[in-house]
Formats: C-alpha cells, sequence, structure tokens
C-alpha cells in the first residue's frame, strides 16, 4: 500500500483515538474516496475540448474518466439533454492514498503564491471539496500540449461525521488549510 496510507494507520490513527475519545476503532474517520470533476461548458461548442480534458484528467489520476452528460436542456445556454459537458473520476484505495500524497507533497506547493487551502469548504457532513483554477499544477501535464487552461474540483468523501472531525483528518494527512 502508499507510505500515506501506512502514515494514516500508524500516526494519524492513534492521535484521532486519543483526541476524540472513540471507543471503537471503526468510529475513527477515514477516506472513502476522492472524486475529480471538470465541468466544461465550452465543450457545448468546441467538443475538442472535452476530449483534451478527458486525456489530462487521464494523466492526473490515472484512471480513464466517466463523460458526464446534461440532465436538462436549457435555451439560454444552448445546451439540449444528453449532450457531453464534463468528465469524472473516482479513485478509491491505493490510487486514492497516491493522489492525496501526490496532491499535498508536490501539486499544492507549485501554486503561484499558495498560502493554504480554504477550511471553510467542508459540507456539514465531513466531506471537503478542493476548487483549483489550473491544471498544469500537476507535474503528468505537460505545459506546452495543453491547448486551453482548465480547472477542476476535488472532493475527498470522508466517513467522519462532522467537518471538525474531517479537517482534524486532513489536517494530520498534511493538508495546509490556511483558516
Amino acid at each position: 500500500m502508499s507510505e500515506l496510507y501506512d502514515f494514516y494507520r500508524n500516526d494519524v490513527v492513534p492521535k484521532l483515538k486519543e483526541k476524540y475519545n472513540y471507543k471503537n476503532v471503526m468510529q475513527i474517520p477515514r477516506i472513502e474516496k476522492v472524486v475529480l470533476n471538470m465541468g466544461l461548458g465550452e465543450a457545448i461548442k468546441n467538443a475538442k475540448i472535452l476530449e483534451s480534458a478527458a486525456a489530462e484528467l487521464t494523466l492526473i489520476s490515472g484512471q480513464k474518466p466517466v463523460i458526464t452528460r446534461s440532465k436538462k436542456s436549457i435555451s439560454a445556454f444552448k445546451l439540449r439533454e444528453g449532450m457531453p459537458i464534463g468528465c469524472t473520476v473516482t479513485l478509491r484505495r491505493e490510487k486514492m492514498w497516491d493522489f492525496i500524497n501526490r496532491l499535498v507533497n508536490v501539486s499544492l506547493p507549485r501554486i503561484r503564491d499558495f498560502r493554504g487551502v480554504s477550511g471553510k469548504a467542508f459540507d456539514g457532513r465531513g466531506n471537503y471539496t478542493l476548487g483549483i483554477r489550473e491544471q498544469i499544477i500537476f507535474p503528468e501535464i505537460q505545459y506546452d500540449k495543453i491547448d486551453k487552461i482548465k480547472g477542476l474540483n476535488v472532493t475527498v468523501v470522508t466517513s467522519a461525521k462532522t467537518d471538525e472531525e474531517s479537517k482534524e483528518l486532513l489536517k494530520l494527512l498534511g493538508m495546509p488549510f490556511r483558516n
């Protein structure tokens, strides 16, 4: 398994158990999955953007993305039901731990003028969503081969019951929160 997973089991679990006085090991929060999502509104006019986004998401995650399609027709956006408008990847187990390790230790420090990620992006159920403005912070993406700067959302789904427990879990795993 990943070195981050070993760190989680050997260092993070005992600290969380001590801080929150869990009686059972299964109560300790853990990361269940990581979801990467690229929403591409421009794909309505240019289908090539969706292909390049899927290729870039494959490089970033190491897994082939699923093309997401619109659920409704919206005439103001010239969008019809069933049109491809984005792509998403769900990472679990070893790929998930490797991605979190690369995100925290390699990609986030590459952001220009980086001062940490927001500590307020929790959803109330212990899940954390991070918006990344440029996909070029990932070292797998070659800068000269991209056609357009695209952003993506990274959602970390945890088994924590509260945002406080989830934030503590991510902080112990090395997520650089600024607040």
